[in-house]
This record gives structure tokens, C-alpha cells and sequence, in this order.
């Protein structure tokens, strides 16, 4: 019976991307002679057509979610418009398709490269034998691998200073929603793409198993910045980060301070915060942002911007800045007597 829908599923899916893609892909492509790409422009349909039911399913489940149990009430939503723009670019596919044209043949000439050196991709198949042949077997096992190392990204990100003016975009929002996930600077993003996508070509993950394991991600990060007082009981909090947990990571005074620089960095489980020391499951509701975003004496009054380029532009800035060499305070001599 679940077989039967699954493949159901996949068909209907199969036949409106080949629709979208004959119909308005292709005499596109052929208008503006980049046949060359038709193969590529065929997956990218795909990344479309999942980026919209992930928006759908944001809109039917997350946003009654905030609208019934919110942690703050805003009268001006204008923060978060500019979050639904960061939403849009990257679920609808439009960031993904600049990545792959843009990247992936460099990916491509790396991975020629390490096989002439005689690198062999670390495939799970040889590690434990038939696993790929569990097709939710699998897809778990790479959900884990890839989630360990999007907790490190997730704790370099705060570690290192250049990398942190960058990460700053996402945390400067102050209005946590359901669409704040996407909130990230454009050169993150694409650090961000390079990596999983190499750990995912190291491994040996398929295409088709990539972009589900992105979209699921995707979807979860989403729930979890929803603005929703959702707390998922004593055990349910460490098996599954929650938007009570994430929130945390947010929190002024917690979110970016402190030994580790911050806390609750798992991206989707709380498992490795717990192993690695930085799990915080305090559920007070703190207000979220950056502390030197808060005017004086609290903060500095520091601007972030207020729209998408203003936060780009900012960011550069901030990087440029945390990449210039320190200058050492001089010791005044004392002159012996």
C-alpha cells in the first residue's frame, strides 16, 4: 500500500516536472541558445517544485503554529518581509541553479583531479554492505554524516571572527519566524553549499538523495525558527531540535557569548550539543539578536541593515574589517635607572 502511493507520488511528481519543464524551461533555454544546460535545467525544475511544498507546508502548518501560540506579538511584521525574500531565493531554487551553474563544474574538475591521485570516495555501501539497498536505511545514515558536519560548520561559523561577520546576518534578526531560516549572507551560502556538497560527493550520496536530505533539513530549520512557544517534553528535546531549543542559540546573552561562543549549534539534532558540552535546554523565553545590536549603555547601537542588500553590504564589511591584521598595543619601556 505505502509502496503504491510512494510510487504514485512519484509519478504525478515526474509528470508536472516534465510538463513545467517542456512547456517553460526549454523554449526558454532555446531563446537564449544554453541547450547545452537542458539536463541541468530539468533538475533545477525539480528544486522549484520542492521548494513550493516546502512553502506550503510552512504556510498550512508553521504559520497557524505562530498565529495560536506566539512567543512575541508584533505590531510591524517589516523585519520579517525581508526574510521572506531570502525564503523565496533559496527554496525556490534560484540560489541552487546560480550554485550549479557556477560551481559545479569546478566540483566536477575536483573530483577528476582526486581520482587521479588516487582518492576513492568514502561510499557507505563498503562500510556497511547493503545499506543502499534500504532506501530510509540510507537516507538516515547520510542525514546523521551530514548533520555532524553541519553541527561543526554551524560552530566555526561562531568561532572564527571573518566567519562570524557573516554568520551575524542571520542572527541580527530580531523578529524570530518561520522564515528565518534563509537569512544568511549570500557568501555563507555558497561556503555553505561547497562544503555539504563535497562531504555529500565524498560519501557517495545520489542527486536525487541530496536534494531530499537538503529539503528535509530545509523544512525542520524552518519549523524550528517558527515563533511558537513549542516545547517537545524532556525526551523529545533531545532527539529533536525544537524551536524552544533553537531559540536559545538566538537568545541575547546566550546566542553568541559565553566558552563556546554560543550553544545549541545542532542543525537538527541536539545529540552532538549534549556530547560536545554546548547543549543549553533552559526553556526562558529571552528576547533574540545580537547584543551589541542594543543601543547604549546595554550594547553599541551597532546597524546590521534593514534590508537584503543593506544586510549584504554590511556583512562584507564586517568580514573586511575582522580580516585586517590586529595591531599589537606597545608596552611603554621603562628606562632603567
Amino acid at each position: 500500500m505505502l509502496d503504491t502511493l510512494i510510487n504514485g507520488f512519484n509519478a504525478a511528481f515526474s509528470a508536472v516536472q516534465t510538463e513545467i519543464y517542456t512547456v517553460v524551461v526549454q523554449p526558454l533555454l532555446y531563446h537564449v541558445g544554453l541547450m547545452d544546460y537542458d539536463d541541468d535545467a530539468y533538475d533545477a525544475v525539480q528544486f522549484f517544485m520542492i521548494g513550493v511544498v516546502q512553502i506550503v507546508l510552512m504556510l498550512l502548518i508553521l504559520r497557524p503554529l505562530e498565529a495560536l501560540r506566539p512567543v512575541e506579538a508584533w505590531k510591524d511584521r517589516k523585519a520579517v518581509r525581508v526574510d521572506v525574500l531570502y525564503t523565496l531565493i533559496h527554496r525556490l531554487g534560484l540560489f541552487n541553479l546560480v550554485f550549479f551553474f557556477a560551481f559545479q563544474p569546478l566540483l566536477d574538475s575536483l573530483q577528476g583531479w582526486l581520482r587521479l591521485e588516487g582518492f576513492v570516495n568514502i561510499n557507505i555501501e563498503d562500510v556497511w554492505p547493503g545499506v543502499t539497498s534500504h532506501a530510509l536505511v540510507s537516507f538516515a545514515v547520510y542525514l546523521v554524516i551530514l548533520d555532524f558536519a553541519g553541527y561543526w560548520y554551524h560552530r566555526w561559523e561562531h568561532g572564527f571572527r571573518w566567519w562570524w561577520a557573516l554568520h551575524a546576518v542571520h542572527h541580527s534578526q530580531q523578529q524570530m519566524s518561520l522564515w528565518a531560516d534563509n537569512r544568511n549572507h549570500l557568501l555563507d551560502d555558497l561556503i555553505q553549499a561547497g562544503f555539504f556538497a563535497l562531504i555529500a560527493i565524498a560519501i557517495g550520496v545520489t542527486p536525487i538523495q541530496f536534494v531530499l536530505l537538503i529539503a528535509v533539513s530545509e523544512w525542520l530549520q524552518s519549523m524550528q525558527h517558527t515563533n511558537a512557544r513549542l516545547h517537545f517534553g524532556w525526551l523529545g528535546e533531545r532527539l529533536l531540535v525544537s524551536p524552544t531549543f533553537h531559540r536559545r542559540h538566538h537568545a541575547i546573552g546566550a546566542g553568541h557569548e559565553g566558552r563556546h561562543r554560543g550553544c545549541n549549534f545542532g542543525v537538527l539534532f541536539p545529540w552532538w550539543d549534549v556530547l560536545f558540552g554546548t547543549a543549553d535546554f533552559s526553556r526562558q523565553f529571552v528576547a533574540t539578536g545580537i547584543r551589541d545590536q542594543l543601543a547604549p549603555p546595554a550594547g553599541r547601537g551597532v546597524e546590521y541593515g534593514q534590508g537584503f542588500w543593506a544586510q549584504q553590504w554590511y556583512g562584507l564589511g564586517r568580514m573586511a574589517s575582522a580580516l585586517r591584521p590586529r595591531r599589537r598595543r606597545e608596552t611603554p619601556r621603562t628606562e632603567s635607572i
